[in-house]
């Protein structure tokens, strides 16, 4: 019986000591962050959502403040020339990998020319950036044209460690379950998608200031309801949606528990109608100002956002922005709509409720929406056939919806922004527009030489004030010429239980930064 006493203990100490390897001890502090953004594949140059996460275990160059600022991340700071030619990083020399070796200058390099080659998001570095060099603790690029929007972009790319990523040639087929090697305070230890969940731990050698929490598990929910209820059972801590909220019509279900508290933001990102305006008569102006002047903001606002936001101004851009200006607010008068198309030609002729466009004939148009948007969709349906338009509403996924759209087979679509979209190429959503950019999520249908000399100088501005000067005048050409028309203004809300304190977010990633991890604890 002794003999058998013993190998029970023994077995007892094996399973116990496996369960403390695979999930740590059990007075680890573990926070446990419930998402809607799934990862389809552990790679992190093929997943989009598993390059976000991956931000915690391989911080970019730069990062996003609370203000919207900008401040050095593996950098730890930053300057550019007078002329905005030379851009110049000098790399935090206190960061280690997660496997002992130290970061240095040369894996920032290595880096950037690797992902220029063999990233195609990441291509138009080769376009802008003559030379990457290495000077002393700096990292050095010298480009061909000003760009003053290069430290916003490097808020975006995962540092990678050259010895580990040097012998990956396809990194978009790359796949990594864990441990992925990194320099943030946190690594991927474990991406298991079976379950879908991704674990972090602690990286070892991170000589930074201690978080106050030793492990991070994002949970991953296809279905919005499954979330809640994990959230509500205590199951997952707090909610993270990349440039979303929680879900609106649960956010009061949520205060009624008394569980929980929330961090509110106004959203940088928006939706909008956007035109075909390589088509008529999308690209009258009159019937932009007209549509302008049909929709019930008001409505939209309250249905699709449960009054969480507020009616947007004719310069698109939401206050949320730097440099905002205060451009007159869109207003919902049918009536004015209708006197503007009759002003423009567009009657009804033959008395059969429909208008006439120039050629004649009954105005007939393809409203084309992702089906995330279909509900606003068909409000903004009803208002443009209450003005005398015959619409038809098309409700596509998203890749159908791309694919329509590079081939502009749409007249009036709806579609949303995102933080980033905001922000990129020249800021101030000019890349949802401009026809010389490209992405999934874009237009591209703006070729006014007004409004893209306006972007070429915003990308060679040289100072803020200059970049306040331009900001000031890409709102000011959106309230004039309505390319898109912002339906609500809205807030994002994430919930997170009241066991834990220290949340903070910024306007790009939310509470997914860097900071946020060092912050949050776990109250006593």
């Amino acid at each position: 019986m002794k003999i058998m006493h013993k190998k029970i203990a023994v077995l007892v100490l094996i399973l116990a000591t496996t369960a403390v390897l695979q999930c740590g001890s059990a007075d680890e502090t573990v926070l446990r962050i419930g998402t809607q953004d799934v990862v389809k594949s552990a790679s992190l140059l093929g997943d989009s959502n598993m390059g976000v996460f991956a931000h915690l275990s391989n911080p970019p160059l730069m990062k996003m403040n609370p203000d919207g600022t900008l401040s050095g991340q593996t950098a730890k700071s930053y300057s550019v020339s007078e002329d905005g030619m030379t851009w110049r990083f000098e790399i935090d020399d206190n960061l280690y990998w997660s496997d002992g070796t130290k970061l240095t200058p040369e894996d920032v390099k290595f880096t950037f020319e690797y992902i220029s080659e063999k990233y195609p998001p990441a291509g138009w570095i080769k376009n802008t950036v003559d030379d990457i060099s290495v000077d002393g603790n700096a990292v050095v690029f010298k480009l061909n044209k000003p760009y003053s929007r290069l430290n916003l972009e490097f808020t975006t790319y995962n540092i990678l460690p050259k010895h580990v990523w040097e012998k990956i040639d396809k990194p978009t087929e790359y796949t990594n379950e864990g441990p992925m090697v990194g320099c943030g305070p946190f690594v991927i230890n474990k991406t298991d998608l079976g379950a879908g969940v991704i674990y972090f731990k602690r990286n070892p050698y991170w000589k930074g200031r201690e978080p106050k929490i030793d492990s991070i598990e994002l949970h991953m929910y296809e279905n919005a309801d499954v979330l809640s209820m994990a959230l509500e059972k205590g199951d997952v801590d707090a909610y993270y949606k990349y440039a979303g909220t929680y879900p609106y019509t649960g956010i009061q279900k949520l205060k009624d528990t008394g569980n929980f508290d929330f961090v509110e933001k106004d959203n940088v990102g928006l939706v909008f109608l956007g035109f075909n305006l390589n088509k008529e008569p999308m690209s009258d102006l009159q019937f932009r100002e007209a549509m302008a002047y049909a929709i019930n903001y008001t409505e939209i606002l309250k249905i699709d956002a449960l009054g969480y936001g507020s009616v947007p101004n004719r310069g698109f851009v939401p206050p949320s922005m730097a440099y905002f200006k205060e451009t007159p607010a869109l207003e919902y008068n049918p009536e004015k709509a209708r006197e503007i198309l009759d002003e423009a030609g567009y009657r009804d002729g033959n008395g059969n409720g429909i208008r006439e466009d120039s050629g004649g004939n009954d105005m007939k148009l393809l409203l084309l929406a992702r089906s995330k948007f279909q509900r606003v969709a068909e409000l903004v349906k009803e208002y443009i056939s209450a003005v005398g338009i015959d619409v038809e509403l098309k409700v596509v996924d998203d890749a159908t919806w791309i694919k329509l759209k590079d081939e502009y087979q749409y007249d009036l679509t709806i579609t949303r922004t995102t933080p980033w979209g905001m922000m990129m190429h020249a800021n101030w959503g000019t890349g949802y527009f401009d026809s010389r950019r490209t992405g999934e999520g874009v237009l591209h249908v703006l070729s006014d030489p007004e409004f893209q000399k306006l972007c070429d100088d915003i990308l060679a501005a040289t100072s803020d004030e200059e970049l306040e000067k331009y900001a000031h005048s890409v709102q000011d050409y959106y309230a004039e010429n309505l390319p898109g028309i912002a339906l609500y203004w809205n807030k994002v809300f994430t919930p997170y239980n009241r066991k834990w304190t220290g949340w903070s977010s910024d306007p790009l990633y939310g509470i997914y930064n860097l900071e946020n991890f060092l912050n949050v604890e776990r109250v006593a």
